[in-house]
């Protein structure tokens, strides 16, 4: 994107569109724009007030000549009309000194009103979705070798109606699926009037995707042949036609027109053909258009649906009828009801079910029964609770009680065994059981999660742990291995120390 002093401007030309006294302004350019399209191009004040004054609405307003003097005069300002002083008619100085200007539109307020137009008139032309645009393109497409030989005016004629069936294609296809993905669309599928136009709607689409579908793979086809070289080639021959023509606001800009040109043609590249794993864009046209056939046919069918909801249903009624008639008892004729009509008030219940056989031809009846306590689904519902007794846990609490003397009387032999002048060195152990070596590493734990490495045994016997600082590492042999592990010493304090 090239950001210039023409776009970050204000454009002044539009002020009339949203001001005071719009209403006065647009109907004078309105009035200038029609003249302009019948190759009248200069108009006098007086010839603008006696049309205006033809008006019913200004003559409500009581306009005057003053107030249409001022509001030309504005519009100049505004830069939307050019005025030039006609000397022609002159026969005096005082008529020299009044000054009979002539008016003329400019170039940027002739858009203006075209565009106005445009847009006044859009929901009266609507969009729509012509199949020959696609054919027409893919004619274009198909030339494009000839282009490279042809001469530079037969170039740009073929490149500029190749870029109007494009924008044509691509604005309207846009425009088109925009309405009916539209509010008032939706509102307008769900009505019966619907129903009548339904199936010319649809062959409308229809014809649209048929052409898409037949005319987008030999567009693909020739559009990958080209390469980039030819490309710039034929667009160079397009730009120096473009050089001949003769222009009133300057000279050709060949830069910005080669930028436009180039990205113009990678447009149309990408709209047919897949690149830089995007999908083209007439796939996504062809899906949409596929999504709106669907939808409208949905709606077709719930409105159809509904139409037929409220038939008359009394023949089914009397065959019914008929068939009640020809049971012979009335079991019979409750089974008939049960197919007719289904069971009256069904449960379904959903739970782990224990079967007794895996077989999927077993029937209910078959089945074992399973009972289901179903709670009231009330709010003051509450689940009564049931009455027990205190036990008795005296035998357990006996058996835990020695259980833990055990282990007490188990650790102080521990002490006795291993443990010489109040120290327990772990590099100087003997062969020692699996249990004993997991008591000393509870031991060791203990302390080492405290700071000051300081814990009791069970039995309230107070030690600390010292060393394994240095990096000194020591073996310790159980009967069922070697444990490696820092070299460790419990201190044990005697009684009173603290």
């Amino acid at each position: 994107m090239h950001l210039s002093d023409k776009t970050t401007k204000q454009v002044t030309e539009t002020k009339y569109l949203a001001t005071d006294n719009t209403d006065r302004y647009r109907t004078i350019m309105r009035y200038f724009y029609e003249q302009y399209e019948k190759l009248q191009y200069w108009l006098y004040q007086t010839d603008i007030y006696e049309e205006l004054m033809t008006l019913e609405y200004f003559h409500r307003k009581k306009y005057t000549e003053e107030q249409c003097q001022q509001d030309l005069t504005q519009l100049c300002e505004w830069k939307n009309l050019y005025a030039v002083q006609d000397t022609k008619k002159v026969l005096s100085i005082d008529a020299f000194k009044n000054r009979k200007y002539r008016y003329q539109l400019s170039e940027y307020s002739v858009e203006i009103e075209r565009m106005l137009i445009r847009l006044e008139n859009l929901s009266i032309e609507g969009a729509s979705l012509e199949p020959s645009l696609v054919e027409r393109i893919r004619n274009e497409i198909v030339k494009i070798t000839e282009m490279e030989h042809a001469s530079n005016e037969k170039a740009s004629s073929w490149w500029k109606s190749l870029n109007d069936d494009f924008i044509k294609l691509n604005r309207n296809y846009q425009d088109y699926i925009r309405e009916l993905n539209s509010l008032k669309a939706e509102e307008m599928m769900k009505t019966r009037q619907f129903l009548i136009f339904k199936d010319k709607f649809l062959e409308y689409l229809r014809q649209f995707v048929k052409s898409l579908q037949y005319h987008s793979g030999p567009i693909e086809g020739c559009l990958r042949k080209v390469n980039q070289e030819q490309c710039n080639h034929i667009l160079h021959k397009v730009l120096e036609h473009e050089k001949t023509i003769p222009r009133t606001n300057g000279d050709l800009d060949e830069v910005l027109f080669m930028e436009n040109a180039v990205g113009r043609w990678n447009n149309i590249y990408r709209w047919f053909v897949a690149a830089d794993g995007k999908e083209p864009e007439s796939s996504k046209v062809f899906e949409m258009t596929n999504e709106m056939i669907r939808k409208i046919t949905r709606y077709a069918t719930q409105l159809s649906s509904l139409g037929h909801g409220g038939a008359s249903r009394k023949e089914e009624y009397l065959k019914v009828l008929s068939d009640f008639h020809g049971q012979a008892s009335i079991a019979d004729c409750h089974k008939l009801a049960a197919c007719v009509f289904g069971v009256e008030k069904t449960f379904h219940l959903k739970g782990d079910f224990k079967r007794d056989t895996e077989s999927i031809n077993s029937g209910v009846y078959e089945e074992s029964p399973t009972e289901f306590i179903i709670a009231p689904r009330i709010r003051t519902y509450r689940q009564k609770a049931e009455r027990s007794g205190i036990a008795e846990r005296a035998a357990l609490k006996e058996e835990m009680k020695r259980k833990t003397l055990e282990k007490v009387e188990r650790e102080k032999k521990l002490l006795q065994g291993y443990i010489k002048e109040q120290v327990l060195d772990f590099a100087t152990l003997p062969i020692i059981e699996p249990e004993v070596r997991d008591t000393f590493l509870v031991w060791l734990s203990k302390a080492l999660e405290n700071k000051s490495r300081v814990a009791k045994t069970e039995d309230g016997k107070r030690y600390r742990v010292i060393g394994g600082e240095a990096g000194e590492r020591c073996k310790v042999k159980c009967t069922d291995g070697v444990f490696e592990m820092p070299s460790y010493r419990i201190i044990f304090e005697e009684e009173g120390q603290s």
